[in-house]
C-alpha cells in the first residue's frame, strides 16, 4: 500500500468516526467524498476533512464551513471563510482567506497564514509558524 493510500484510508476512517459526532444535528446532508491526485476530501455536514501528501491545491470553505487538514508537505490555498480549523501533519504551507472562530495546529513545522478574522489560536504542535498577514 502506498503512502498516499495510507493517507486516504486514514482520512476515510476519520470521516467515519466523525460521522457519528453530528448524529443529533439538524444537518441531513449526505457525506460527499472525492479522491484524486490533489488528495482526499470528505465533507460531512458543514465540515471538510482533507488529507494528502505532497500536493498543491485549493480548498473552498465557502461561508463558514469548518476544516480538518491532515497529511504532510502540502501547499494549500483555502478560500472563503472557515469557522474552525484543525491542522495536523507536518511541513504544510497553508494560506487562508479568513478564519473566524478557532485555529488549532497540532502538527510539526507547519506554516499557516490567515488574511482576515480574529480566531482563537492554539498551537500545541512543535515549530509551527502561525501569522495573520
Amino acid at each position: 500500500m502506498s503512502l498516499r493510500s495510507y493517507g486516504i484510508a486514514a482520512l476515510s476512517a476519520l470521516a467515519l468516526t466523525l460521522a457519528g459526532c453530528g448524529a443529533t444535528s439538524e444537518d441531513d446532508t449526505d457525506p460527499t467524498a472525492t479522491a484524486g491526485s490533489s488528495g482526499a476530501q470528505i465533507e460531512i455536514g458543514n465540515t471538510i476533512n482533507y488529507g494528502s501528501f505532497s500536493t498543491t491545491t485549493e480548498i473552498d470553505c465557502a461561508d463558514g464551513k469548518s476544516l480538518n487538514v491532515g497529511g504532510s508537505n502540502n501547499t494549500l490555498t483555502v478560500v472563503g471563510t472557515c469557522a474552525n480549523v484543525n491542522i495536523g501533519g507536518s511541513d504544510n504551507r497553508i494560506n487562508f482567506d479568513r478564519v473566524d472562530k478557532e485555529l488549532s495546529v497540532v502538527g510539526l513545522n507547519n506554516t499557516v497564514t490567515y488574511r482576515a478574522g480574529d480566531p482563537q489560536v492554539n498551537d500545541t504542535g512543535n515549530n509551527n509558524s502561525i501569522t495573520r498577514g
